[in-house]
């Protein structure tokens, strides 16, 4: 097109004709944007709010009110672009390939994230309850998305990672309120047994931490080369579970001696036997 032939006029009738055409399409996309936006807010709250009632955990409940805004904010970007007249068919492949890349890329962090989210929302454990797992035992300090810190009787922080933590054994110590405590000791051939019952049943019944509704048991559980071996179940709450534990041991021999009950150790008898005579 030479100089001659340019009209201005048709140049400006063309980008009002577009401005004109395009112009409430723009509006309508801006309008939905912002009221969109504004509603996705409401959203992100109510879905905390929610979560907050059900006493979900913070970490979790922060992290799902935000990939639920996320995904609520993708959807609504395409349909703004969509509005505009842009083709998202091609945008939405180019997402999901990138979004299959990326799991393949972090399969082991979304199995770890995965048992997170299902450890934080069936609570098998809780921080502050001592459980058992994966070779390795403490009190749980945290329980984030990812992984669950624990702190052992010796003061050593433990990281486990939540897959393995959500689909194998995990032995949960103090969840219940009260527990058994298991003692052994063995007792002389030569003593009666239900002396020996009566004495240690005596010395449970002294101790205000041993309950007496499980009730404390003495039971014979063999006939060892040396002893009669008895066990001892007493009850105590959780929190008294190694004082109990450690104060029972001390206090059995003390009983026993007192109802003059020997607590033998290996030993045998060698007859010599004089051929000469």
């Amino acid at each position: 097109m030479d100089a001659s032939s340019f009209d201005p006029q048709k140049v400006m009738d063309l980008v009002t004709e577009h401005v004109v055409n395009f112009a409430p399409k723009l509006a309508l996309a801006i309008i939905t944007l912002i009221v969109g936006l504004w509603l996705i807010s409401l959203v992100g709250n109510a879905i905390d709010y929610l979560l907050e009632k059900k006493d979900f955990n913070i970490s979790l409940r922060k992290w799902l009110s935000s990939v639920a805004t996320v995904l609520l904010k993708a959807c609504l970007f395409i349909s703004v672009i969509s509005m505009l007249g842009v083709k998202t068919t091609s945008f939405i492949a180019i997402l999901g390939a990138a979004g299959l890349a990326v799991g393949l890329a972090l399969q082991g962090s979304l199995s770890n994230f995965a048992g997170g989210v299902l450890i934080l929302i069936f609570k098998p454990f809780q921080v502050g309850d001592y459980i058992v797992a994966q070779g390795e035992e403490g009190v749980v300090e945290a329980i984030d998305v990812f992984c669950t810190f624990l702190i052992t009787l010796d003061n050593r922080r433990i990281i486990l990672p939540n897959g393995p933590l959500a689909s194998e054994q995990v032995n949960n110590v103090t969840h219940e309120p009260i527990r058994r405590v298991d003692l052994s000791v063995g007792i002389s051939y030569n003593n009666s047994v239900d002396e020996a019952e009566r004495a240690i049943l005596e010395m449970a019944k002294s101790d205000e931490r041993i309950l007496n509704e499980p009730a404390p048991f003495v039971g014979v559980v063999g006939y060892g080369d040396n002893s009669i071996d008895l066990t001892i179940w007493v009850w105590c709450k959780t929190d008294d579970y190694w004082d109990v534990y450690f104060a029972t041991n001390r206090a059995i021999k003390p009983a026993l001696d007192k109802a003059n009950i020997s607590i033998p150790f290996p030993q045998r008898d060698i007859h010599i036997i004089d051929k000469s005579a």
